[in-house]
C-alpha cells in the first residue's frame, strides 16, 4: 500500500500540465498540417500548370505538322486547277480531273481550309501578294483585277496569300 495519501492538488496540477502539453502537441501538429496543405496546394496549382503548357506545346506541334501536311497539298491543286482548265475541250478527260480537283477542294475544306476572296475585292497585303498593277477603267483604283494563284486561309490564319494583279487608275495624258 501507499505510504503517502493521495494528494488531489498534485493530481489537478498533473492534469493540467498534461492538457497543457497536449494542447501545445495539437496546435503544432496543426501548424505543420496546416503547412503541409498550403505545399501540397502549391504543387497541385504547378502540375495542373505544367499539365495544360504540355497539351498546349502537343497541340501546337500537332497543328504545325498538320499545317505543313495541307501546304504540301495547295501545289497539287493548282495543277489539278490547270489540267482542268487546259482540257476543256477534252470532255471525258476534263471531267476525270475535275473530279479530282472537286474532291481534293472539298478534303481542304473539311479540313479547316478556305480560299481567299480576291477578283474585286480591295487589296490587303495580308491575304494578297500583288505581282502586276494594271491600268483600268474597270475597276476601282486598289481593287484586284485578277487572281494569278489561289490563296488560302487555315483557321484565320493565311496559309499562302493569292498572287493577285491589281487595278490603278488610268493615267491621264496631257497634249
Amino acid at each position: 500500500m501507499n505510504s503517502e495519501p493521495d494528494n488531489p492538488k498534485k493530481k489537478k496540477l498533473k492534469t493540467e500540465e498534461t492538457i497543457a502539453l497536449l494542447e501545445k502537441r495539437l496546435s503544432e501538429t496543426q501548424k505543420l498540417a496546416d503547412t503541409y496543405l498550403t505545399q501540397l496546394k502549391y504543387v497541385k496549382a504547378d502540375l495542373e500548370n505544367i499539365q495544360k503548357q504540355s497539351q498546349k506545346r502537343s497541340d501546337e506541334a500537332i497543328e504545325r505538322a498538320h499545317t505543313r501536311f495541307l501546304s504540301q497539298l495547295l501545289p497539287i491543286a493548282d495543277e489539278l486547277l490547270i489540267a482542268v482548265t487546259n482540257l476543256r475541250n477534252e470532255e471525258k478527260h476534263h471531267q476525270a480531273v475535275s473530279m479530282v480537283y472537286n474532291k481534293l477542294m472539298k478534303f481542304l475544306e473539311q479540313e479547316g481550309i478556305k480560299p481567299i476572296k480576291a477578283v474585286g475585292e480591295k487589296f490587303d497585303p495580308y491575304y494578297h501578294e500583288a505581282v502586276l498593277e494594271v491600268e483600268t477603267d474597270d475597276y476601282d483604283s486598289g481593287k484586284i483585277v485578277e487572281e494569278i494563284r489561289k490563296g488560302y486561309t487555315y483557321k484565320d490564319k493565311v496559309l499562302r496569300a493569292s498572287m493577285v494583279k491589281v487595278a490603278r487608275a488610268l493615267s491621264k495624258k496631257e497634249n
